[in-house]
């Protein structure tokens, strides 16, 4: 019987580690890890006696200058013994194995890491905080724990969504300036009376915005029959709190103490051409001033500049407004040229004045259904708005600044 070939322990194959070749390759020799201290002892196992007459066995045996000694791989990862002086220097970091240094990806803690950082970077060091009050703000939205009162009023919505909406385009966009904020009642009801100008009642929604931004109070608009036909639009007027342009809703919510907003002109003002711009229009039939004589309320003048050039109306196309229902479709010198670019509005300059309170409780009981007395009152409102903005467009320096 023939001698069997003797294959050394460790190398799991032939002399070579499976290249078939006597001497190990570079990059087998490299899979070895470098010692840095002595390789553990490993109990010696009986092995068959190596023959000295066998030159190939002898070579393959014998470890060349700079490779380990072969042994069993499992015994090779494991990580050599801590020298004296290594423990002698304190804790060191917990040993990470080979094969998970070596995986693909990152690690969850350095992902985590990110995460917190930019949160801080972007929402401050009470990052915490504020998401701890988002999750509990969608929890109670979800059970539906929160109020809304008669009219369809959200108060967080309106104060978390809409004025965080609007409260940049108010202060970064059109840069409105406040004057006369402490005309306006700290409570009560009370009737604001402003111009409407800009093809699109933006107006309206700026005034709520600088209105709670100097006061804290909430304007409660009340809104033409077009705006609660919209589908989407009549319920999101409805939870900013706008309800419908008719005396009997105004005189609750002004008896009931609320700041109740008005725009007399109508579609007539927020679409008249650019070149009849802060020229007041007809302020209807002075229903507005019934409503606070009845409940004995104050006017508030309000007269708004820069509004009028946020899209200049050239034009109109009434056939297709007859179509569609809508009061005109306007032509800017940006639209419809440019598409949905051309309905970002001028960013021109703002000035909000409140005027001095107009007092209707002197009068005497039944006065509301005197049609000259109403006549007189809407004629004071409309004059003092009017004398107001030909003030104003003095005292601003230019359109955009």
């Amino acid at each position: 019987m023939a001698d069997a070939e003797i294959i050394p322990l460790g190398t799991r194959g032939r002399p070579g580690r499976g290249t078939g070749r006597d001497k190990p390759s570079s990059a087998a020799r490299d899979l070895a890890p470098a010692a840095k201290a002595a390789p553990r002892k490993v109990p010696s196992k009986p092995v068959a006696q190596e023959s000295p007459e066998d030159p190939a066995v002898e070579a393959a045996a014998a470890p060349e200058a700079g490779d380990p000694t072969p042994i069993d791989r499992e015994t090779a990862d494991q990580p050599a013994a801590e020298s004296p002086a290594d423990a002698a220097s304190g804790p060191t970091e917990p040993h990470t194995p080979r094969e998970v240094r070596d995986r693909p990806g990152i690690p969850v803690g350095d992902w985590l890491n990110a995460l917190t950082l930019a949160a801080r970077e972007v929402f401050g060091e009470d990052w915490e905080r504020q998401l701890a009050e988002m999750l509990a703000f969608l929890r109670h939205r979800v059970t539906g724990d929160y109020e809304v009162d008669e009219y369809g009023f959200d108060q967080e919505i309106a104060e978390r969504f809409f004025l965080a909406v609007l409260r940049p385009i108010a202060e970064k966009w059109f840069r409105i300036e406040v004057r006369g904020a402490e005309n306006i009642p700290a409570e009560g009801g009370a009737l604001v009376v402003s111009n409407h100008s800009g093809t699109i009642p933006i107006d309206g929604l700026m005034t709520g915005v600088a209105i709670h931004e100097h006061t804290g109070r909430h304007l409660r608009p009340l809104g033409a029959d077009l705006v609660f036909r919209m589908p989407v639009i009549a319920n999101l007027a409805r939870k900013a709190g706008a309800t419908l342009a008719c005396n009997e809703d105004a005189e609750r919510m002004l008896s009931g103490g609320k700041l109740v907003g008005v725009w007399p002109e109508g579609f007539k003002g927020i679409g008249k051409p650019y070149s009849e711009r802060y020229k007041l229009q007809r302020f209807g039939r002075g229903g507005f001033v019934s409503a606070a004589v009845r409940t004995g309320v104050p006017i508030i003048p309000c007269s708004v500049v820069g509004a009028e050039e946020i899209y200049p109306l050239v034009g109109n196309i009434p056939s297709l407004a007859r179509l569609l229902g809508v009061p005109y479709i306007p032509i800017t010198p940006l639209f419809p040229w440019l598409g949905p670019l051309g309905l970002v509005p001028l960013p021109s300059k703002w000035l909000i004045e409140f005027g001095e309170p107009i007092r209707t409780d002197s009068y005497d009981e039944g006065a509301a259904d005197d049609p000259m007395l109403v006549f007189n009152v809407t004629d004071q409102v409309r004059e003092t708005i009017q004398q107001t903005l030909y003030s104003l467009l003095m005292q601003r320096r230019s359109v955009f600044r």
